[in-house]
C-alpha cells in the first residue's frame, strides 16, 4: 500500500512538471511574440541586439539571450531631392549591395566629426614623382684602347677621377712591332727617293706603293700625321706610342699600370664627359600614360635643395620591370659647374594638365579593394551610400568617372563610421527586421502564411529556448 502511494505522488510530480513547462513554452511561443506586437504598435522603444525582432516599450533584458536592451533611434524618411538638375541624377543613383541609408542625430554627428563637401570640377594638373640615379652620358663616354701590343712605358695620367682636356696625353706604350714598322717606313722612304729617278715608270710607281703601304699601316695604328712627319724628318723610329684623351671629361676608371703589357683587347682608361648626364628614373606602373618621350621634368637631389634642373625625358624603356613592377625611363639633364654627380639619388617630378575634370576629395572615398563608396550627405542627418568609379588622383583629389553629379554633397570625415553603421544596419535588415519601427507604423503582422487562427511563431524565440523535459 505504501508502495502504491509513493508510486502516486511521483506521478503527480512528472504532471506538475510537465504542465509547467509546457505552460512556459506555450507562453513564450504565442504570448511572447503577440507581447511584441503589441508593443510595437504602442510605439516601441527598445530591441535586442542579438534578436532584433525583440522589442520593447521599457528597459530591461532580453527573455532570450539575457542582453541588455538598447533604445531604437527613431529613423525620418530621407528628403527627397529636388527633381531637376544635378540632385536629380543623385537621387536616381543605384542602389548599394550591403550598404543602407542612414540617419544620425546632431549629438552623434558631432561626436564622430562628420564634415562634408561639394564634388566639383577643377582644373587638375597631375604631378608624377619618380626617383632615379645619376649616371654618365653614354653617348659622352670614351673607352681608351691600344691597337698595337707592347708595354706601358709612362702613364701621364695615373688616377681615376682626373680631369683631361680633349688630345691631352694619357700614356705611352713601347712595341717592338711598331719600331719595325717604323724602320719599314723609313726604308721604303728611301726606297722611293731612289726609284724616282728610274727611267722606267712602272718602277717608279711601285716605290710610291710601297711607302704608302707602309704609311697607311701607321696611320692605322693612330699614329698622329705629326708623329709620321717627325719620323720622315729626323730618319729615326719613334720608340714609344703615346695615346692621348679622345675628350673633354673625367677619368672615371683606370685599369693599367706603368710596366704592365697590353694588348689589343686591353682597355686601358675610360673618360667621360659629364656636361650633360642623364638619370635613369622609375615610375610607377599606373603612370605609364603619364610619362612620354619629350616632356619636361625638373630635377632636384638631396647634396643642393635650393637647386633645380629642368630636362626633358629621353627615352622610355619598352619593358615594365616585372619584380618592381616600374617602368624605367631615361632622362636628359645640362649640368653646368658639374654638380651633378654620378651615382647621386635623384627626385625627379613631371607635371602634366588633365584638364577640368569632376573631383571629390581623396578621403572621401572608402575603397574595400572591389568597390569604392563614397556617402551623399542628404542634409538633417541622413545619409546614402553610392558606389562611383574613380580615376586619377592630383592635388589631393580623386577624378570621379561616373556616380557622382557636379554639386553633390559627399561625406569627407567620419565616413569610416558611417559606413560601419550602414553595413551594421543592412546586415540586421537581412536578419529580417532590423530597422526600428518608424513613427506612425505598426510592427508587421503574422506571416501571410501564418494558417488563421495559430498562435504567431518566433524563430528568434526558439533558438533562445532550452527543451522541455519529455519534450
Amino acid at each position: 500500500m505504501k508502495r502504491f502511494i509513493k508510486r502516486r505522488w511521483w506521478m503527480l510530480l512528472i504532471l506538475v512538471v510537465a504542465l509547467g513547462g509546457g505552460g512556459t513554452y506555450f507562453y513564450c511561443g504565442w504570448r511572447m511574440p503577440a507581447a511584441q506586437a503589441r508593443a510595437a504598435t504602442a510605439g516601441a522603444r527598445y530591441h535586442c541586439p542579438m534578436h532584433p525582432t525583440y522589442v520593447s516599450d521599457r528597459p530591461g533584458d532580453c527573455p532570450i539571450c539575457g542582453m541588455r536592451l538598447v533604445p531604437i533611434e527613431d529613423e525620418q524618411p530621407s528628403p527627397r531631392a529636388p527633381t531637376t538638375g544635378n540632385a536629380a541624377q543623385a537621387e536616381a543613383g543605384p542602389t548599394v549591395a550591403g550598404q543602407a541609408n542612414i540617419h544620425l542625430t546632431p549629438e552623434k554627428r558631432q561626436l564622430i566629426g562628420v564634415h562634408s563637401e561639394p564634388a566639383m570640377r577643377v582644373a587638375l594638373t597631375k604631378t608624377v614623382r619618380a626617383v632615379g640615379q645619376v649616371t654618365a652620358d653614354e653617348t659622352a663616354v670614351s673607352r681608351v684602347y691600344t691597337k698595337v701590343g707592347g708595354w706601358v712605358e709612362k702613364l701621364h695620367v695615373n688616377f681615376t677621377g682626373a680631369q683631361v682636356r680633349k688630345g691631352q696625353p694619357l700614356l705611352s706604350i713601347y712595341s717592338p712591332e711598331l719600331v719595325a714598322t717604323q724602320e719599314e717606313y723609313l726604308l721604303a722612304l728611301r726606297a722611293q727617293k731612289r726609284l724616282q729617278r728610274s727611267s722606267f715608270a712602272e718602277v717608279a710607281a711601285n716605290g710610291d706603293s710601297l711607302l704608302a703601304a707602309t704609311r697607311r699601316r701607321l696611320e692605322l695604328w693612330d699614329i698622329p700625321e705629326s708623329e709620321i712627319r717627325r719620323i720622315e724628318r729626323t730618319g729615326h723610329p719613334i720608340k714609344t706610342i703615346t695615346l692621348y684623351a679622345p675628350t673633354s671629361g673625367f677619368v672615371m676608371d683606370k685599369y693599367v699600370l706603368e710596366g704592365q703589357k697590353v694588348g689589343s683587347t686591353t682597355e686601358l682608361m675610360v673618360v667621360a664627359n659629364l656636361d650633360q648626364v642623364w638619370v635613369q628614373a622609375e615610375f610607377y606602373e599606373e603612370d605609364a600614360e603619364l610619362v612620354r618621350v619629350g616632356d619636361q621634368a625638373q630635377l632636384t637631389v638631396n647634396a643642393y635643395p635650393n637647386q633645380r634642373w629642368t630636362g626633358a625625358i629621353d627615352y622610355v624603356y619598352p619593358a615594365v620591370d616585372p619584380q618592381t613592377r616600374t617602368l624605367r625611363a631615361r632622362l636628359r639633364f645640362r649640368n653646368p659647374g658639374l654638380l651633378l654627380k654620378p651615382g647621386m639619388y635623384a627626385n625627379v617630378a613631371i607635371e602634366r594638365p588633365l584638364g577640368m575634370q569632376l573631383t571629390v576629395p581623396e578621403e572621401a572615398i572608402l575603397d574595400s579593394g572591389t568597390r569604392q563608396i563614397v556617402f551623399l550627405d542628404r542634409g538633417d542627418g541622413h545619409f546614402e551610400p553610392r558606389q562611383v568609379t574613380p580615376g586619377r588622383r592630383a592635388d589631393g583629389r580623386r577624378e570621379i568617372l561616373s556616380g557622382l553629379a557636379a554639386g553633390d554633397l559627399v561625406v569627407t570625415s567620419g565616413n569610416f563610421l558611417i559606413d560601419s553603421e550602414s553595413r551594421l544596419k543592412s546586415a540586421l535588415s537581412g536578419m529580417g527586421g532590423a530597422s526600428a519601427p518608424q513613427p506612425g507604423e505598426s510592427s508587421p503582422g503574422p506571416s501571410a502564411k501564418q494558417p488563421a487562427g495559430e498562435p504567431p511563431t518566433d524563430k528568434s524565440s526558439d533558438k533562445g529556448m532550452l527543451p522541455m523535459p519529455g519534450m
